[in-house]
């Protein structure tokens, strides 16, 4: 049974940081890319990052390039997001999602398993 569990969201002031992990259970992390998307309210979801199997890329939506950076720790089986000089627009509910891929897309549609997301938001 596959399953993917997020954490490490809150509340946090512009400029400040987050560390978002994705942890897997039921799968092999090496032969998965993992992708991060968030949904804000009367928003579609959009892909923030992905990194394919055994780090062979990454990919950032432009909205976030330079701020956050995608790693995987294929030992502990888990993902993670880190999230620096946040911005109020980054708030939202933050999903990983897995895809048995070499490469990962930010195409949400791509993707087989999916967590239940964590809430992110970015507010003085």
């Amino acid at each position: 049974q596959v399953q993917l569990v997020e954490s490490g969201g809150g509340l946090v002031q512009p400029g400040g940081s987050l560390r978002l992990s994705c942890a897997a259970s039921g799968l092999v992390l090496d032969y998965y890319s993992i992708g991060w998307f968030r949904q804000a309210p009367g928003k579609e979801r959009e892909g923030v990052s992905c990194i394919g199997n055994n780090d062979d890329n990454t990919y950032y939506a432009d909205s976030v390039k330079g701020r956050f950076t995608i790693s995987r720790d294929n030992a502990k089986n888990t993902v993670y997001l880190q999230m620096n000089s946040l911005k109020p627009e980054d708030t939202a509910v933050y999903y990983c999602a897995a895809d048995l891929s070499f490469r990962c897309t930010l195409v949400a549609g791509t993707y087989d398993y999916w967590g239940q997301g964590t809430q992110v938001t970015v507010s003085s």
